[in-house]
């Protein structure tokens, strides 16, 4: 069996849980092949995906919403990049369908969640199986005008799929299959590099993730120095960017290159950032008070700040509260007003899927 994912390129978030999920299936069939297609940063798949066995296809299967940074979206940039997608795909499909029949392997296709992965899998008469918290239906159809044509032929793929993994925080989906609901889909910690980790352990300061996504935001240093208390941990930059580093405050530190956010989270009484899945579910099943900025223009924020209040201790920032220092570090956290939700949704997705394919392939 071969297991070829068709991951968004939109953002690490889809990267990373497809990541955990993939670890999983991997100990419940050793046997059965991974591939992992996506034009994500390859640096953070090497990072995330490094104790798992994997493929490699290098494909941009959507566009997603391009942003001009990690809180705003460009839409006139979207829509053209949607028109080239448009033409480069036939081309694409052509290359990859190519590529799966030579291995000789009955496939299945995850889409995580990119709508052309139906046209791989009805080209490949193969299973899909969708895997996520929104679709980019969701997502284009509010945005109205020349988006709604892309949110219904969004729509249209999805409702071509065998089965919906339904990942929590979610929006609508509303595409006529059956789906299982899964909690919190996040991977488990690492060990930290010993140097590091004591490192970490004799320094008083109260440990702070900051969290951007992929895209990162640049915050003046000066802002850091507003909470001498506190010692920021960043992630290293994506981007060749060694003087800004070398320039931050004596409270901020990067991250090593082998680290994930989620290694350090253990150690961490807060993660600072924006509205994104992947943090939330890592933040949440560490029990990490959470500081998030208010996201506008993007739909799938308002579902994910709405699953904050309710499950996790949290403060909300506005961008201008980010932007000026005022990150609310010192103050209690609002207390979530529900439960916390379990941590093993990428365990029971593996294992759903496991079932679902071993089923499906008895059965025919």
């Amino acid at each position: 069996m071969l297991i070829y994912v068709c991951l968004s390129s939109h953002g690490f978030g889809h990267a990373a849980r497809q990541a955990a999920m993939l670890w999983h299936l991997h100990r419940l069939q050793p046997t059965w092949r991974l591939v992992v297609s996506s034009m994500v940063d390859s640096a953070f798949l090497a990072l995330v995906l490094r104790e798992v066995p994997v493929l490699r296809r290098t494909v941009r299967w959507d566009v997603g919403m391009l942003q001009a940074d990690a809180l705003g979206a460009d839409q006139p940039a979207t829509l053209q990049a949607l028109e080239q997608l448009q033409a480069d795909l036939p081309r694409q499909l052509d290359e990859e369908v190519a590529w799966i029949r030579r291995q000789h392997d009955q496939v299945a296709v995850v889409g995580d969640i990119p709508p052309a992965a139906a046209d791989l899998a009805s080209r490949l008469n193969a299973p899909l199986i969708w895997m996520g918290n929104f679709g980019w239906d969701d997502i284009y159809e509010p945005l109205g005008g020349s988006f709604r044509f892309w949110a219904q032929q969004a729509n249209e793929a999805y409702r071509k799929g065998s089965m919906l993994l339904r990942c929590p925080f979610s929006m609508a989906m509303n595409w006529q299959l059956s789906d299982v609901a899964l909690s919190l889909v996040t991977a488990e910690p690492r060990p930290l590099p010993p140097d590091f980790g004591v490192s970490l352990a004799r320094d008083p300061r109260t440990k702070v993730m900051v969290g951007f996504g992929g895209l990162g935001l640049s915050l003046p240093p000066d802002l850091f120095r507003h909470w001498p208390e506190q010692l920021f941990l960043i992630a290293p930059s994506r981007k060749s960017n060694q003087d800004a580093e070398a320039e931050l405050p004596a409270n901020v530190m990067v991250l090593p290159e082998q680290v994930r956010p989620l290694d350090v989270l253990p150690v961490c009484e807060r993660h600072l950032g924006k509205p994104g899945f992947s943090s939330f579910c890592e933040a949440m099943s560490q029990k990490v008070g959470m500081h998030v900025v208010e996201r506008h223009g993007f739909a799938e924020a308002e579902v994910l700040m709405n699953g904050l209040r309710r499950h996790a201790d949290h403060h909300c920032l506005s961008r201008e509260e980010l932007e000026s220092g005022e990150w609310k570090l010192d103050q209690p956290l609002i207390p979530a007003c529900d439960d916390a939700l379990a941590s093993d949704g990428a365990q029971v997705a593996a294992e759903t899927l496991q079932t679902w394919l071993r089923t499906t392939i008895k059965q025919n």
